[in-house]
């Protein structure tokens, strides 16, 4: 089933953000803005937990999850303990989330916002992990950049 394959690629790339978050040798460079850079990796991390945990979590497993997401832009000096330790959790949820996915769950229909065009459930999930995707790119090259 997707849902296998999913969970593969919202625990590498999960995974792979830890890892990032980690190669920081500078704490404090992951909250630097600089130039056409207008998100730090702090606040992009940031994004990717509140992103999933409200759309997997919540949406679609129901955790109750409340989602503050002008935090997820606005929160700074976070540690990094305290993001990986986020990131762990958000790989727990966005896993036992996912395995408790139906076929049938996968097919329903799925309206994230009034007048946007209509999707099934399994397509919105693979939208989420190109999302993931995008930003763990961008928190990859802020890295490279300003660390």
């Amino acid at each position: 089933m997707i849902t296998d394959t999913l969970i593969k690629l919202y625990k590498r790339d999960l995974n792979k953000l830890i890892e990032e978050i980690k190669q920081y040798k500078d704490e404090s460079n992951l909250w630097k803005i600089k130039g056409s850079l207008t998100n730090s990796a702090g606040t992009l991390c940031l994004h990717l937990i509140g992103n999933l945990n409200h759309f997997i979590g919540a949406t679609f497993g129901n955790s109750g999850y409340k989602r503050q997401r002008e935090l997820e832009f606005t929160l700074r000096n976070v540690s990094k303990s305290e993001l990986i330790r986020q990131v762990e959790e958000t790989i727990i949820i966005v896993e036992n989330t996912l395995e408790k996915l139906t076929e049938e769950d996968l097919k329903k229909a799925y309206n994230r916002r009034e007048l946007e065009e209509p999707m099934t459930a399994e397509y919105f999930l693979i939208h989420l992990t190109m999302h993931l995707a995008y930003h763990l790119g961008q928190i990859t090259y802020h890295r490279r950049l300003l660390d």
